[in-house]
């Protein structure tokens, strides 16, 4: 089978951490690999390395390229600029196409963690034995408590087995919840978090992108017809420039009439969403005030805070507590662990007046 690593996004809830010139999937925090990183190991556990592309923002082809461990072996395709998934499934699926247009490929973000990649892989293996058929299939997370920031699939009956792990029929997909209708989901049991890992082949998707995002299905033939001619970059560029930025769940899997088959997945997922949630998911290095401190910190009757500290400068926190601190050199970050999805809102204040964005 194929691999795709979706790493076109930008991202701003990392910052100051995470920049325009230097987004999330490109950081070292969740372990001393970036985040790419650990998800170009994971994906080597199903796919061979000739078969692995990642697909990046011309501007960040550089440090993709420089990355330990992800040239030689896997192939790079370049967006312009950023378009959303549609654009990017489809761009690579027009390029595998020409390779083997019924083979399985996985799409994965670039910037999710998995706590047992074995697992991860043995679902995508029984996800791509079922989508050689022509299904479409996504994969659904089932969820450990009352998300609200998540995105939800919801399932009806069981449909079929492949690889001896049971698949679903998706009834519909479900914007962010309140907390009430979070807590009646996970009660349920028929909600699944929307994890936005896809399976399917080459030709199922250009089918799909035909019938739901015919506009987009145009560019994407004239790209396929530039590929190998000396104009290729300058074709890319003219038809992104004028596609729509639309993610593959709007535009295809809310739209199209074919089923859409789910397999539930439990494999220690998280898409590290805010510092929050990186906070939450490296519990394991809590000190014994529930502080995490990561870089050159001290702290003193401070509880439950997380220290991110990357300059020459020692942090320390002296009676505090919940509180976020992000030390870059050139900007500090101090607020609200609970408020650290608001840091977003940062970058675009920033770019009025100086480069940190």
């Amino acid at each position: 089978m194929f691999a795709v690593i979706m790493a076109g996004g930008s991202g701003t809830r990392f910052w100051p951490a995470s920049r325009e010139s230097l987004p999330k999937q490109f950081l070292r925090i969740t372990s001393d690999r970036t985040m790419f990183e650990e998800t170009l190991a994971r994906v080597r556990l199903f796919a061979p390395d000739d078969r692995i592309y990642s697909v990046v923002g011309s501007a960040h082809a550089e440090l993709l390229s420089g990355l330990r461990n992800s040239r030689p072996t896997s192939h790079i395709l370049t967006e312009p600029f950023g378009r959303n998934t549609a654009a990017c499934i489809g761009l690579s699926a027009i390029h595998i196409s020409r390779r083997d247009p019924d083979e399985p490929i996985a799409f994965l973000p670039a910037d999710h963690f998995v706590a047992d990649a074995e697992c991860f892989a043995r679902t995508i293996q029984a996800a791509a034995e079922a989508a050689r058929s022509g299904a479409i299939i996504t994969l659904g997370i089932k969820p450990t408590r009352p998300e609200t920031g998540y995105g939800y699939i919801e399932i009806g009956a069981e449909a079929g087995r492949a690889l001896d792990q049971p698949y679903f029929r998706m009834e519909r997909f479900v914007e962010k919840p309140n907390q009430e209708a979070a807590l009646r989901y996970l009660a349920g049991g028929r909600h699944l978090w929307n994890s936005g890992i896809f399976i399917f082949t080459a030709r199922t998707i250009l089918n799909e992108l035909n019938n739901c995002l015919p506009a987009l299905n145009e560019g994407l033939r004239e790209i396929d017809s530039a590929i190998g001619r000396t104009d290729y970059s300058e074709v890319i560029t003219s038809v992104y420039e004028r596609i729509q930025s639309i993610s593959i769940d709007y535009g295809v899997m809310e739209r199209t009439s074919s089923p859409v088959l789910v397999f539930k997945a439990d494999f220690g997922w998280s898409d590290v969403g805010s510092w929050q949630a990186l906070y939450e998911l490296r519990k394991a290095e809590y000190d014994e005030q529930d502080n995490l401190i990561v870089g050159d910190a001290l702290a003193i009757e401070s509880k439950g805070n997380f220290v991110y500290a990357q300059s020459k400068r020692v942090v320390t926190l002296l009676g505090v507590e919940n509180l976020v601190v992000v030390d870059t050199g050139d900007a500090v970050l101090i607020a609200r662990l609970d408020r650290s999805q608001d840091v977003k809102k940062f970058p675009e204040m920033l770019k009025k007046r100086s480069d940190l964005a």
